[in-house]
């Protein structure tokens, strides 16, 4: 494992507890932004700010050889904190409970580590991504120029990960993490008094055979060897006790592996949502929106990733055919541009147990020397001097 000097880890430490203390939510991380193109500056990379509005990066060339672009993610989650802790939140309604201040930690440190050591040769490019949580700030990043501006041979990611146990590692050669789309079916039907529904045609029930129906898409219409969901939160409609309304709105979100899957989805979603109407003599609106794309790992990177984890973790804690998550991640379009890898760092200890998004995480700071440290181990793996 590579040896990182207690001075350093102290001070990532006291970077850890300030960022957390002070999050900031998609495309407004300007304060966040200030702090990471500081230290970088401090360390003699050349800095870049304002891809994706407040993303930062920061590039460091030592002799001659490949680029590797390594990615860690900002913002915050519109999350009101309850951990009680002294660096806990001092943003109201605003928190770290995705462990971003660990991310940008972690990779703040490998990156003064590697300007202090320049053990490499090549181009090292460090990404402090905007708005990860929803809202696309790596979509928004590539399209403001990221890659034609700053090329990169490779690009790795790294996110903790509370159910797996501090100091494991897990990664794989193909999806890490699934396609996120969100859907709104609006359904129309014909208003009446609920003591005469026979003079209307009941948005409600119709709504309610809708979302019944829809979970045959996973269940009839998909292959029981794929991976997918789909998931009604919100269903709208009504005001008062004794009046069939007009029409009403469901909300929810699918998730996939792949994008052939997704597609599948969307066909059947609409075909369900129009013939269901259609029998009840109503009429259904689907809007599909494709948020993140899947994650999907190159598998020469991937193995990459692996090995830079075994030589800092041992091979025993290193899992290099980690099963798929449901969640998203919008590294994804990222991959979609370069080869590259995201990996899962196991942070879970008797004292970090709360599941990310909730009100009672705190990223565990016992991983900041390992994740770092898997940074620093993968450079120097991928640009040798």
């Amino acid at each position: 494992m590579v040896k990182l000097d207690d001075a350093l880890l102290a001070t990532m430490r006291s970077w850890r507890h300030d960022l957390h203390a002070h999050p900031e939510t998609a495309f407004e991380e300007f304060r966040t932004a200030d702090f990471v193109a500081a230290r970088l500056a401090e360390d003699g990379f050349e800095v870049h700010r304002g891809l994706g509005g407040t993303g930062v990066v920061g590039t460091l060339t030592v002799g001659s050889g490949p680029t590797i672009g390594l990615r860690a993610d900002m913002d915050a989650l519109h999350v009101t904190e309850k951990t009680g802790l002294p660096h806990a939140s001092r943003h109201p309604g605003r928190m770290h409970a995705c462990g971003h201040d660990g991310h940008t930690t972690m990779l703040l440190g490998a990156a003064r580590h590697l300007a202090a050591t320049r053990a490499f040769a090549g181009t090292l490019r460090v990404i402090f991504q905007p708005a990860e949580e929803n809202e696309g700030g790596g979509r928004r990043m590539i399209a403001d120029g990221l890659f034609e501006q700053f090329p990169c041979d490779r690009i790795f990611g790294l996110h903790n990960w509370p159910a797996m146990p501090l100091g494991t590692f897990g990664v794989n050669g193909a999806t890490m993490m699934a396609a996120f789309d969100t859907f709104e079916i609006e359904v129309h039907g014909k208003g009446c008094h609920g003591a005469m529904p026979e003079t209307g045609i009941d948005p409600i029930v119709v709504g309610a055979e809708i979302v019944t129906a829809l979970q045959t898409v996973v269940a009839r219409r998909l292959s029981p060897l794929e991976r997918a969901v789909v998931s009604v939160t919100q269903f709208h409609g009504g005001d008062t006790w004794n009046v069939v309304p007009d029409g009403v709105i469901l909300r929810g979100t699918t998730r996939s592996m792949s994008p052939e899957v997704q597609d599948r989805i969307e066909t059947a979603m609409r075909e369900i949502c129009e013939g269901v109407a259609a029998a009840h003599g109503a009429r259904a609106e689907l809007r599909y929106e494709r948020r993140y794309p899947a994650t999907i790992n190159t598998p020469a990177e991937a193995a990459e990733a692996a090995a830079a984890a075994r030589a800092v973790l041992g091979d025993a804690a290193v899992n290099a055919d980690c099963a798929p998550s449901m969640a998203a991640e919008d590294f994804g379009f990222m991959l979609q541009e370069k080869p590259g890898a995201y990996g899962f760092l196991g942070v879970g200890d008797a004292d970090h147990r709360a599941s990310l998004h909730n009100p009672l995480y705190d990223f565990n700071d016992a991983a900041l020397a390992l994740g770092a440290s898997w940074w620093i181990a993968l450079v120097e793996r991928i640009l040798p001097r």
